[in-house]
């Protein structure tokens, strides 16, 4: 059975040497190094590279990584019973910078933490039950501990959820998504507007199998650039400059 929520609050994190890698060499990350004198938040998950892992539990927190430091997290740490060599390759293929990803390889925080179970019925052997924690000074203030129930729920550890709980009146940033030329002057005027307006954004460059075909079904134009904010099309960089004088941004 795992520990509830409330047991585990109020404790301190366990005292484990974390093996990560940094510049092809071993390094030793003490409990102490990541935790001390800090506010840091965890999310720890069942394994590198899994579906929900990878679609949305790390991805989300990596997008909202400066809105978690502007109300007072020092640090988000992902941790997963995987070996660094792992962790390093998926951190890179999630282009998660904003993300530590930390490799509990032996278990040793997860057991500590009474969060250890074992999934040998689908191959995994011992990896960590999904949660997530708001860790100070190494002292856990809140937890987040996923229902015990088959398979793998994903219902109350992801990043909206602590985020409403360290500040029930943060704003998440509408996700932005460009879709630009090279070489395009449009392009390039629209991106520096986003910009200079603090937005962060996905770029869908032409080729790679973009075409103007692409830019047409999905915006209903061709014309280049086509900026969509929060899901809905804002449009041309002309469209994106009148956006942003009548004062539509969040």
């Amino acid at each position: 059975m795992l520990p509830s929520a409330k047991s585990l609050e109020g404790k301190r994190v366990p005292n484990v040497t974390f093996k990560t890698r940094s510049d092809n060499q071993w390094k030793d990350v003490t409990t102490d190094d990541v935790f001390k004198g800090k506010a840091v938040v965890v999310f720890s998950l069942p394994g590198a590279f899994t579906p929900t892992c990878s679609s949305t539990h790390l991805p989300r927190y990596n997008e909202l990584a400066r809105v978690f430091k502007a109300n007072g997290v020092d640090q988000i740490v992902c941790l997963s019973v995987n070996d660094a060599f792992v962790m390093n390759q998926w951190a890179q293929e999630q282009e998660a910078q904003n993300i530590t990803l930390l490799p509990d390889g032996n278990g040793d925080f997860s057991a500590g933490m009474g969060l250890l179970v074992d999934k040998s019925s689908i191959g995994f052997g011992k990896r960590s039950w999904r949660y997530s924690m708001l860790v100070k000074d190494g002292v856990v203030e809140k937890m987040f501990i996923e229902p015990e129930k088959e398979g793998d729920p994903f219902e109350v550890s992801d990043a909206e959820t602590m985020l409403k709980y360290i500040n029930p009146k943060a704003v998440a940033p509408e996700p932005v998504v460009i879709f630009a030329k090279p070489g395009c002057p449009h392009c390039a005027r629209a991106k520096a507007l986003l910009e200079a307006k603090g937005y962060r954004y996905d770029e869908i460059s032409l080729g790679r199998h973009i075409t103007s075909s692409t830019l047409r079904a999905v915006s209903g134009s061709g014309t280049w650039p086509q900026v969509f904010i929060g899901g809905k099309l804002v449009g041309s960089a002309d469209d994106l400059e009148a956006y942003f004088a009548a004062g539509k941004a969040a």
